[in-house]
């Protein structure tokens, strides 16, 4: 019989970030439901890592993209929750799956525009809106944003708009869900050394970004996963409405 009384949802856990996540929240005695798009294989490795370590995971379809299919993933989710722990909640939501941005605003089309907020923004929106009766009064809701939404890069325009943009819903979330005890809060990586959206370019350009942060280097994902996992606690209880960067002190 599984022990484990909380559960996390994470999305885009099939790599990166939000596989440290998952891993490192599943550490904590956390069950885990992690989401995949393209990455099937991956996304259930993740999954047996975590049974093979003792822990319990399960890893579903989710395209973030997709709204018209939220309902038929929450579906899926409830059948999850009863199927491998026998309840109907969740205590905690991390919406971490996300698209990079690689244009200058001259070459950004309305294309790209339109794929960026559908996958950052919009998704998160509705996947929430749709998710939240899902989650425990008193439960915390963590939205991964970006160092890009404090700092500006040429070539990620739109991207860092946008979690601008998620910084000041999960604000709105927080306030509208207050009744319910639900926290809303976002973390923000800095420059983390890991494939989202060909992030491992070549050593200098690696290097310079490096200079730039104070603690002398790029992050990794567990730098960030970690901590996501530290906020899925009652350590954090009285934590809320807030942005959190984590990024060893960049352009500071």
């Amino acid at each position: 019989m599984n022990t484990t009384n909380k559960i996390l949802l994470v999305t885009g856990g099939s790599r990166g970030i939000g596989k440290s996540i998952a891993i490192n929240a599943a550490k904590r005695g956390i069950g885990v439901i992690l989401t995949y798009n393209h990455r099937k294989e991956q996304g259930e490795a993740v999954a047996a890592e975590i049974n093979q370590a003792g822990g319990k995971a399960v890893a579903l379809h989710l395209d973030t993209a997709a709204v018209q299919s939220f309902d038929h993933f929450k579906g899926q989710v409830v059948q999850a929750l009863k199927d491998n722990w026998g309840r109907d909640t969740l205590d905690y939501l991390v919406n971490n799956a996300g698209i990079a941005q690689r244009s200058l605003i001259k070459d950004t089309t309305e294309a790209i525009f339109d794929e960026l907020v559908n996958v950052n923004f919009k998704g998160v929106f509705f996947l929430s809106q749709t998710l939240l009766p899902l989650v425990k009064d008193g439960g915390h809701v963590i939205n991964i944003s970006s160092a890009l939404a404090r700092v500006s890069f040429p070539g990620s325009a739109v991207y860092g708009a946008l979690k601008a943009g998620l910084e000041s819903l999960t604000r709105y979330f927080a306030k509208e869900l207050a009744d319910r005890k639900i926290r809303f809060n976002s973390v923000a990586p800095g420059a983390i050394d890991t494939e989202f959206g060909g992030g491992k370019g070549d050593k200098a350009h690696r290097q310079q970004i490096a200079s730039a942060v104070a603690l002398g280097r790029l992050g990794d994902a567990d730098d960030i996963g970690m901590y996501v996992a530290s906020l899925l606690s009652e350590d954090s209880r009285y934590l809320n409405a807030q942005r959190i960067e984590v990024g060893g002190g960049i352009m500071i």
